[in-house]
């Protein structure tokens, strides 16, 4: 189904790279009318690739999130201004400390609305001038997902106290619960 505002029935899904894919699965995790997110992998040449292989920046995937969600709840628009909102999309091939393409900003479209979505509010923040810098989020028509292992699913939620999930994770879902608190789940 596509994502699209008409009162379509179902649900869509959405595909999303914006540095470590544990900050993006915390925040839309919180999100209402999110059913799922898995973390994984995206954008890339080699099948089913291991996070050992994404991590050596070698296979061109990105971390993302795959989240499927009820388009009569929250809108693609919705989760694209919290997307902008968590991360910095005009870091080439990285956040913060996060360095390498595996954690480059981008937006893999399912359809041709997802596409025009992406591009028109890429287009408004930067006729905004919402960031000083321009924005490098790619948008790209998503080939496969790969989900992450195990272990990276439900990562901060299972993990809160883990150093990185402390210093990165944690102030990235403080922001989206401050701004987005219409949002959020009960």
């Amino acid at each position: 189904m596509t994502s699209d505002t008409n009162g379509r029935q179902g649900n869509a899904v959405a595909t999303l790279a914006g540095g470590c894919f544990w900050c993006l699965e915390a925040v839309y995790d919180e999100l209402q009318g999110v059913q799922r997110v898995v973390s994984g992998y995206a954008g890339g040449e080699m099948p089913n690739p291991s996070y050992q292989q994404v991590c050596s920046g070698r296979t061109g995937h990105a971390e993302v999130v795959q989240i499927t969600y009820d388009p009569n709840v929250v809108t693609y628009r919705d989760l694209l201004e919290i997307f902008f909102t968590i991360h910095d999309p005009t870091t080439l091939n990285r956040q913060g400390a996060d360095v390498g393409t595996q954690y480059r900003s981008a937006i893999f479209y399912h359809d041709e609305e997802q596409r025009r979505a992406a591009e028109e509010i890429i287009a408004e923040l930067e006729g905004e001038r919402a960031f000083a810098n321009p924005i490098v989020t790619e948008v790209t028509a998503l080939d496969e997902f790969y989900p992450a292992e195990d272990y990276h699913q439900d990562y901060y939620e299972n993990n809160p106290n883990q150093p990185y999930c402390m210093v990165v994770v944690a102030p990235k879902l403080a922001k989206f619960r401050k701004k987005f608190t219409e949002l959020r789940k009960a």
